[in-house]
């Protein structure tokens, strides 16, 4: 549908306005996948794509987390794939900032929001490490393997092996379950004690096991599992 269309622009028009006047939190779901879309293909009528994409995907966060790929075999430009990740990338970077530069244990609460944003969406499961120095600022970010938890031993002589090298002195260990649910596995428990137990030889903490997922994340410290 072409943009000349009274109907067509007027609506945008009318979007633009709630989002200006009220934030994103005016526009439904669909709306704002819809406002994206239209930056990349503003002769279109991109709201039937938008309410669809939402359905199949199961929501905003997953949308957005999908790989360029697979977005791509559903029909999307690379125009409107990049609408979608640009959004994506600014929603984490907003989150990065609020805890950049601070201890992780103090800002508990945004970097468990950064995480889930970060992770929990995803369709793979992926381990990262957040390695800190003796403040609890965080020295790296690291994806350190995607897939299960299994050969527990394996993963904690690489985790180990890394903090050495960046001089961490404690770590935050955090992975997704693609499942949605975000209570750790019988796999997680043993990784973590695994890895409690090297650190300790080695003089390194582990103050956490996060795990993240659609419906939520869990601590394994606040769980009393470490």
């Amino acid at each position: 549908m072409a943009d000349s269309d009274p109907g067509n622009s007027g609506h945008r028009a009318r979007l633009r306005e709630r989002l200006f006047d009220g934030g994103g939190k005016a526009l439904l779901d669909h709306e704002l996948v819809e406002y994206l879309l239209a930056l990349a293909v503003p002769r279109r009528d991109t709201k039937p794509m938008a309410k669809k994409l939402i359905a199949q995907f199961g929501g905003v966060g997953p949308l957005l987390s999908t790989d360029a790929e697979v977005l791509r075999r559903e029909g999307l430009s690379d125009g409107m794939i990049g609408a979608l990740k640009i959004a994506e990338a600014t929603a984490l970077r907003l989150l990065e900032t609020r805890i950049e530069g601070r201890p992780m244990l103090s800002s508990w609460d945004a970097l468990g929001d950064y995480l889930q944003a970060a992770m929990g969406h995803a369709a793979i499961e992926e381990v990262r490490v957040l390695f800190l120095n003796a403040k609890n600022m965080l020295i790296a970010n690291e994806s350190l393997w995607t897939g299960s938890v299994d050969e527990a031993s394996v993963h904690v002589r690489e985790v180990i092996a890394r903090a050495i090298a960046l001089g961490a002195t404690a770590l935050i260990i955090v992975h997704n379950h693609p499942s949605g649910d975000p209570a750790p596995s019988r796999q997680d428990i043993v990784l973590t004690k695994e890895l409690i137990e090297a650190g300790r030889h080695m003089k390194i903490t582990v103050h956490d096991h996060v795990i993240v997922g659609a419906q939520g994340r869990s601590s394994m410290r606040a769980l009393g599992l470490i």
